[in-house]
């Protein structure tokens, strides 16, 4: 198929959407700009780095643009002398308004890990864990005016398992989204029309930017549901509790049906190789924690340091 007589503007910011520009230009795309968020300071450092889309774009050789709103007219005016066929908008996280939607005569469309309009919304993928769905997906969307409510022009689930971390599911979304990208713009450069379906408002649900006040575990809920937190912020941010007022993150654990009574957060036992802890319903067994400055370890090596620390605190706060 030929694919270079589409010009596509990609708009993008984090390394979901360095990924799916990736598989673009691995499959010949003609991506004849790139619209990204302005650099910001990141890790220990602080330090001013381009993110990923950009890395990407500079590599090869794609003009890239940073600017901090599309209100702008300047910046619309770029956009019309650019010509784009296509826009593709993958986590880029500023409102295309009305103006640009209407450039591109193929329109705008944004790849989403959900299945719309299950948790449309900064953190759908969390939010699926956190609530329990026993399955997600991605959506290929035609966007419109408003935040993650347009046609939808395809979508694919995927189970979500019980053990399923964030990371877990972010890879599988990953390789979904990119398949279903990729097949919609061959149909689109071959000049199919492709199917919309309206999204039903009734079944809309929101999943908001995670915050470090989210990430605390609360020991007054049933343990099932903090195992779902520590899975669902698992690589990022990170689930943590507090023992002696010192923040502890923890990244692996089960939830047992046992019914014992006990002040939620209260350590019940150390075991050789885990550590089980009284919630508001059921135990949730502790496997693989953090401290601060530390690496993430088993609770097998953590209890060969710091089983005096735990036995003197006995409770997570």
């Amino acid at each position: 198929m030929n694919t270079s007589h589409l010009k596509i503007l990609f708009a993008g910011t984090p390394d979901f959407a360095a990924q799916h520009l990736k598989a673009l230009l691995d499959h010949h795309y003609r991506v004849s700009a790139i619209f990204t968020q302005p650099d910001r300071p990141a890790g220990r450092g602080q330090k001013i780095k381009p993110n990923e889309v950009k890395a990407l774009a500079l590599n090869h050789y794609i003009p890239v643009y940073q600017p901090t709103t599309l209100k702008d007219e300047k910046i619309q005016e770029k956009i019309k002398s650019l010509a784009p066929d296509l826009i593709i908008d993958v986590a880029y996280g500023l409102f295309l308004p009305k103006e640009i939607l209407e450039i591109p005569r193929l329109g705008c469309i944004n790849v989403h890990p959900s299945l719309l309009p299950r948790w449309r919304g900064a953190a759908p993928i969390p939010y699926a864990i956190l609530a329990g769905d026993q399955e997600t997906g991605v959506s290929i969307m035609q966007v419109d005016e408003g935040w993650d409510t347009g046609d939808i022009l395809r979508q694919e689930s995927c189970p979500i398992y019980g053990t399923d971390t964030a990371g877990d599911l972010y890879d599988r979304l990953l390789n979904l989204g990119i398949k279903n990208l990729i097949e919609v713009i061959d149909k689109l450069a071959s000049g199919q029309r492709l199917k919309s379906k309206k999204q039903d408002e009734n079944k809309a649900t929101y999943a908001k930017k995670i915050t470090k006040q989210d990430a605390k575990i609360d020991w007054n809920t049933p343990a099932v549901a903090i195992d779902r937190k520590i899975r669902a912020l698992n690589p990022i941010p990170g689930a943590y509790t507090e023992m002696g007022e010192i923040p502890v993150q923890i990244w692996q654990a089960v939830p047992l049906n046992i019914g014992e009574k006990a002040e939620p957060g209260t350590i019940l036992r150390l075991n050789k190789d885990s550590i089980d802890v009284a919630t508001a319903e059921g135990v949730l067994r502790i496997q693989k924690l953090q401290f601060p400055g530390k690496k993430a370890l088993s609770v097998l090596d953590v209890l060969n340091s710091k089983k005096d620390f735990f036995e003197k605190h006995k409770k997570f706060l």
